[in-house]
């Protein structure tokens, strides 16, 4: 399979700070990634890299077959689908549902005067229903629950065929109801052999949808392991992710952790 992403000696430095250090990474279209990490780790930066969004201080940043800093970004932006809470933060409140997810074949924040073919509208409202919440297209964005307000940014993503879908702690905030049926979601995407190569990041592994084929495991800037996940998640890695011990288990594709007590 193709690479859709290579990072190779990706560093990231503002002010006096290093967000990325020397990041080597390879994404193939196949591979469904996890991103995991503690807070200050570089997973978001790591992501908007990845969105295209970011320069790198140091190191080459390949995207779809195009090297970042040689190609138009707003040519690349589109085929790369994004969720994250500050994109959230700019969807117009009283937007249509179907228009926030429509809206992004024009890449605009807000339907204004655009015109859209009824194949666009038909897309859309078939990524509603994929994310089963195809009852809420004449909804307004501001009045959706946060577990469907997760969902619409998800179709929203998806809306332009992308091929990379980048998701930003999509389960962060729901309730374990509104997780599980996220979570489960996510997973009907992922086993799909025709869904986009995928980077979700999250803080926790119980967040973790079945389908995910590789992590990747950051702490102060760096990787501490990436690969296959059953290669990559073990209790020494994840120890090591987080300085505290800890033991990472999985049942049935889905996977837990828990601290390990020490003994004097």
């Amino acid at each position: 399979m193709e690479a859709v992403a290579e990072l190779a000696g990706v560093t990231v430095r503002r002010g006096g700070s290093v967000l990325l250090d020397s990041i080597d990474l390879t994404i193939r279209e196949d591979e469904r990634w996890v991103v995991i990490g503690p807070n200050g780790a570089g997973k978001t930066t790591l992501l908007q890299v990845l969105a295209a969004q970011m320069y790198p201080s140091d190191g080459v940043v390949g995207l779809l077959g195009d090297v970042v800093g040689t190609v138009d970004v707003f040519e690349l932006r589109p085929r790369i689908g994004l969720t994250s809470t500050a994109l959230a933060d700019r969807l117009p409140r009283e937007e249509k549902v179907l228009d926030v997810v429509v809206s992004a074949a024009h890449a605009v924040l807000g339907r204004w005067n655009e015109e859209y073919e009824e194949m666009d509208l038909g897309q859309a409202r078939a990524l509603l229903a994929d994310l089963r919440i195809e009852h809420l297209a004449e909804r307004t964005f501001g009045t959706l629950s946060e577990g469907e307000r997760k969902r619409a940014q998800i179709a929203r993503a998806l809306m332009t065929d992308p091929e990379l879908l980048l998701l930003d702690e999509p389960a962060s905030g729901l309730d374990l109801a509104g997780r599980e049926s996220l979570l489960s979601t996510l997973s009907e995407l992922f086993v799909d052999p025709h869904a986009p190569a995928t980077v979700l990041v999250t803080h926790h592994v119980e967040e973790i949808p079945e389908g995910i084929t590789h992590c990747l495991l950051l702490a102060d800037a760096a990787i501490v392991a990436a690969g296959p996940i059953r290669e990559a998640l073990t209790d020494e890695n994840l120890s090591s992710t987080f300085h505290m011990p800890l033991h990472v288990s999985e049942e049935r594709g889905r996977w837990s952790a828990r601290s390990v007590a020490r003994r004097g």
